[in-house]
C-alpha cells in the first residue's frame, strides 16, 4: 500500500483493520509498516474480487449472501466501535450531498431549499442502530478467499474512510451498486435476509432509512460522476450515470423524501 501523497490515510487503515480482525472479519495482515512514510506491506489476498468473479458468471446469490452476511457480523456489534471513530451525522451527510449543488448550481434561493428539505430527510435516516460503517462497500472491495470458513472467506478492502452511523448505509452501497444491475429480486431477498437476522429493528424506520440514504448515496455519486466528466473522464457518466438516475427516482418516491423529490423536480428534474 503506497499511501506516501495521502499518509493521513494510513492510521485509520490500521486502526479499522485491527478492529475488523478482532471481531472475527478476514482484513489483511500488516507484515510491515512505515506510518511515517505512508507505506504498508499488506497480506495479498489473490485477484478473486467478487467483481471479477460476477464478471466470470459465478453465482451473483451466493456472493452477495456472502456479503450480506459480513455486514450482519459486523452489525451485532453496534457499539464495538474504534475510539475517536467519526460521526456521520446529517451535518456531515449535507457535506457530501453538496457537491451536487456544485455540479448543478441553482439559484440562492434554490441552494437554501435544498439544504432545509436534505435536513429535514437525513435526520429521520438516524432512527435505525448506529454501527461502524465502512462507507465503500461493494464487490471491487470484497475478495474470495478459498480455505476459510464463514464470514471469514470474504475479504475486506478500502475501509479507511470508515465512520459511525446509521448501519445499514453499506446495505445499499452493497446493494444499490453504481457499476452493475443485480439480478432480479436478489437485492429484496438479500433485504429479506438481513431482516431475519434483526427481528426487534422497525421494519418502517428500516425502510425509510434505506430509502434516504440511497437517495444520498446516489445524488452525490451522480455529481461524482458528472464532476469527472467535466475533467476528461466521461466514462463513468456515459455508463452509470443513466442507473443511478434511475436508482435516485426510485427511492425518491419514497413518501419521507417528498421535499427532497419536490426540490429534484423544481430545480434538477432527472429525466
Amino acid at each position: 500500500m503506497d499511501a506516501s501523497r495521502i499518509r493521513e490515510i494510513v492510521a485509520p487503515f490500521l486502526q479499522i483493520n485491527e478492529h475488523l480482525r478482532q471481531i472475527g472479519l478476514s482484513t489483511p495482515e500488516i507484515v510491515a509498516e512505515d506510518v511515517e512514510n505512508g507505506f504498508l506491506l499488506l497480506e495479498d489476498f489473490g485477484d478473486e474480487t467478487f467483481a471479477r468473479l460476477l464478471e466470470n458468471q459465478s453465482d451473483p446469490e451466493k456472493l452477495f449472501t456472502l456479503a450480506t452476511d459480513v455486514l450482519i457480523a459486523l452489525h451485532r456489534h453496534p457499539q464495538a466501535v474504534p475510539k475517536g471513530l467519526r460521526v456521520y451525522n446529517p451535518e456531515k451527510m449535507l457535506d457530501d450531498v453538496e457537491l451536487f449543488l456544485e455540479c448543478n448550481p441553482v439559484s440562492e434561493k434554490g441552494s437554501a431549499e435544498f439544504k432545509t428539505v436534505w435536513l429535514e430527510a437525513l435526520a429521520l435516516a438516524h432512527r435505525v442502530p448506529s454501527s461502524l460503517l465502512l462507507r465503500d462497500y461493494h464487490v471491487a472491495n470484497l475478495m474470495l478467499l478459498p480455505g476459510r470458513e464463514g464470514v471469514r472467506r470474504a475479504g475486506l478492502l478500502d475501509f479507511q474512510d470508515a465512520y459511525r452511523g446509521p448501519a445499514i448505509y453499506d446495505l445499499i452501497s452493497l446493494l444499490e451498486d453504481a457499476r452493475r444491475d443485480l439480478p432480479p429480486g436478489l437485492k429484496e431477498k438479500m433485504l429479506a435476509h438481513y431482516l431475519a437476522h434483526f427481528p426487534n429493528l422497525d421494519p418502517k424506520a428500516f425502510e425509510s432509512s434505506l430509502a434516504i440514504l440511497s437517495a444520498l448515496r446516489h445524488a452525490r455519486v451522480l455529481a461524482v460522476f458528472e464532476k469527472l466528466s467535466r475533467e476528461g473522464k466521461p466514462d463513468y457518466k456515459k455508463l452509470h450515470s443513466p442507473r443511478v438516475r434511475r436508482l435516485l427516482q426510485d427511492a425518491l418516491r419514497h413518501p419521507m423524501l417528498s421535499g427532497v423529490k419536490q426540490w429534484f423536480d423544481r430545480y434538477a428534474p432527472q429525466d
